[in-house]
C-alpha cells in the first residue's frame, strides 16, 4: 500500500516539461508582471515593447488602425450579404466575420466613425479631439500595440503550467473569499501591474478554453480587471493630487476589495450560470488528492500542462490567431462604442441628468460641491479619465480626491474595458455592465468618502 501511494504521488521527471514550465512561465511572469523603473516611471516589459512599437510606427499607426477597422466592416458586410465559401467553411474566419446583427451594426458604426475621424469629415461631434479623435489618437494606438504583444506572449502565462501551479496554491484563498478559482489571482496581478485590458484578454481566453465558467468569467472580467498602478497615477495627477498617491491607492485598494466580495453576490453577476463555454471543462479538481500538498499537486498539474504544449503551436500559431482576433474583432468595437459614449458625454446633458439622483447621497455623505461632483460619477461609464477631467473646476481637494478614487474603483468604462468585455466571448451585455457599474459606484463611494473625511 505504501509503495502504491508513493508511486501515485510521484512528480514526473520529464525534464523537457520541467524546463518548459520553469523557463517559459518565468519569462511570462517577467514580461507581464515584473515592474521595471524607466525614466522615473514604473512600467512592465510588455508595456515597454508596446511603447517602442508605437514610437517606431509614429503617424502611420493611425492609418494601419483605420485599415483594420475598414477591412473588418467590409469583410463583415461581404460575409453577411454573400456568405463566401472560404469564410463560411473556415472556423476561424467564420467566427471572426459571421457575427450577430448587433455586432454587424457596431462594426459598421466603427467603420463610419474611423473614416470621419481619420479624414475629419462629417459632423465635428464624431471626430473632435474629445470624441473620435481621443479614441483614435490616444486609445487605439495603445490597444493595437498591447494586443500585438499580449496576443503573442500571453500563451507564456496560459499554456505552460503557471495557472495550474498558482491555482492549486491559491485555491484556498480565492475560493472561500471570492468563490473563484485560484488561477484568477493571475488575472488580478496582471491587471494591477500591467493594464486592465490585459486582464480582460486573459480572462476571455481562459473562458474560451474552458478554465472558467460563465459566472467566473463575468466576475473576474468586471471585478479583477483592475486599473494599473501607472494609470492610477495619471488619474491622481489629473486632479492635482499626485502628492497624495500612496493614500489614494490604499483607499482604492480597500474599496476595490470590499466591492470584489460584495458585488458577485448581487444580480446580475449572482444570476450567471456555472457552465463552461461550449461545454468544455478543462479545470482540474480543486480537491486535494490524498498524499499531495498544494505545492506538489500544483506542480504535477503544471508539468502535465507543459508536457502537452509546444512553442510552435501554442505561442506562434495560437498567438498569431489571438492577435488577428483582437485586432479585427475588438478594435472596431472600441472605436464604435468608445466614440459613441464620448459623444454623449461631450454633447448631451445625459450624464448630468443621470448624476442628479446622486446629489442627495453626496450631501448625506457631506461631500463639498455635491452638484458638480454628481455628474462626474456617471461620466466614468464613458471613459475613466472623464470624471477627473470634469473635476478640474471643483475647488475642494477632498471632492476631487473622492471623484478620482471612485472613478478608478468603478472599473467598467466603455472607451476601453467595457468595449473589450462586450467584444469578447464573455457572456455579458451592455445593460448588465451598466448595472454593475452603478453597484460598484454605490458600494465604493461611501467607503472612499468616509476615509476621505479622515484624510482631509
Amino acid at each position: 500500500m505504501e509503495n502504491s501511494t508513493s508511486k501515485s504521488t510521484q512528480i514526473s521527471t520529464n525534464y523537457a516539461a520541467i524546463l518548459k514550465f520553469v523557463l517559459l512561465s518565468s519569462l511570462g511572469v517577467f514580461l507581464f508582471m515584473v515592474p521595471l523603473s524607466k525614466d522615473g516611471q514604473v512600467i512592465i516589459p510588455v508595456a515597454t515593447l508596446s511603447n517602442t512599437l508605437r514610437d517606431s510606427l509614429g503617424a502611420s499607426l493611425q492609418y494601419i488602425i483605420t485599415a483594420i477597422i475598414v477591412i473588418t466592416a467590409v469583410s463583415t458586410i461581404i460575409t453577411k450579404a454573400f456568405k463566401p465559401k472560404f469564410i463560411m467553411e473556415n472556423k476561424f474566419l467564420n467566427s471572426l466575420f459571421n457575427v450577430s446583427t448587433i455586432w454587424f451594426i457596431v462594426r459598421i458604426m466603427g467603420g463610419i466613425f474611423i473614416i470621419c475621424t481619420m479624414f475629419q469629415i462629417g459632423p465635428e461631434a464624431i471626430w473632435s479631439g474629445n470624441t473620435g479623435g481621443m479614441v483614435l489618437n490616444d486609445l487605439l494606438p495603445i490597444l493595437f500595440s498591447v494586443f500585438l504583444f499580449a496576443g503573442l506572449l500571453l500563451p507564456l502565462l496560459l499554456s505552460f503550467g503557471l495557472l495550474e501551479f498558482v491555482g492549486s496554491l491559491l485555491v484556498k484563498v480565492m475560493r472561500p473569499i471570492f468563490n473563484l478559482p485560484g488561477a484568477s489571482a493571475i488575472d488580478c496581478i496582471a491587471s494591477w501591474l500591467g493594464d486592465g485590458t490585459i486582464g480582460v484578454l486573459l480572462t476571455s481566453k481562459q473562458y474560451e478554453d474552458g478554465y472558467y465558467t460563465e459566472r467566473e468569467a463575468c466576475v473576474i472580467g468586471t471585478t479583477f480587471s483592475l486599473v494599473s498602478i501607472t494609470f492610477s497615477l495619471v488619474v491622481c495627477d489629473t486632479v492635482g493630487l499626485g502628492h497624495m498617491f500612496v493614500p489614494f491607492y490604499l483607499v482604492v485598494t480597500a474599496a476595490g476589495l470590499i466591492a470584489a466580495v460584495l458585488i458577485p453576490k448581487l444580480p446580475p453577476l449572482s444570476k450567471k450560470r456555472d457552465v463552461f463555454h461550449n461545454g468544455i471543462d478543462n479545470t482540474t479538481s480543486s480537491d486535494l488528492p490524498e498524499g499531495y500538498t498544494p505545492f506538489k499537486y500544483g506542480l504535477k498539474n503544471a508539468l502535465e500542462k507543459a508536457n502537452e504544449s509546444t512553442i510552435v503551436n501554442d505561442v506562434v500559431v495560437k498567438g498569431t490567431l489571438n492577435v488577428i482576433d483582437m485586432w479585427f474583432g475588438v478594435i472596431p468595437v472600441v472605436m464604435a462604442v468608445g466614440t459613441f459614449a464620448l459623444i454623449i458625454a461631450e454633447y448631451t446633458p445625459l450624464f448630468q441628468i443621470l448624476g442628479t439622483p446622486f446629489i442627495p447621497l453626496l450631501k448625506i455623505l457631506q461631500v463639498p460641491e455635491a452638484a458638480a461632483a454628481s455628474s462626474t460619477l456617471v461620466a466614468g461609464f464613458a471613459d475613466m479619465l472623464l470624471p477627473s477631467i470634469m473635476a478640474g473646476g471643483i475647488q475642494s481637494e477632498m471632492t476631487r480626491f473622492i471623484i478620482a478614487a471612485t472613478s478608478v474603483t468603478q472599473l467598467i468604462y466603455l472607451s476601453e474595458v467595457g468595449a473589450l468585455l462586450l467584444g469578447s466571448k464573455i457572456p455579458i451585455n451592455f445593460k448588465e455592465l451598466f448595472i454593475i457599474f452603478l453597484e460598484r459606484t454605490l458600494i465604493t463611494l461611501p467607503i472612499i468618502t468616509l476615509i476621505a473625511h479622515l484624510l482631509f
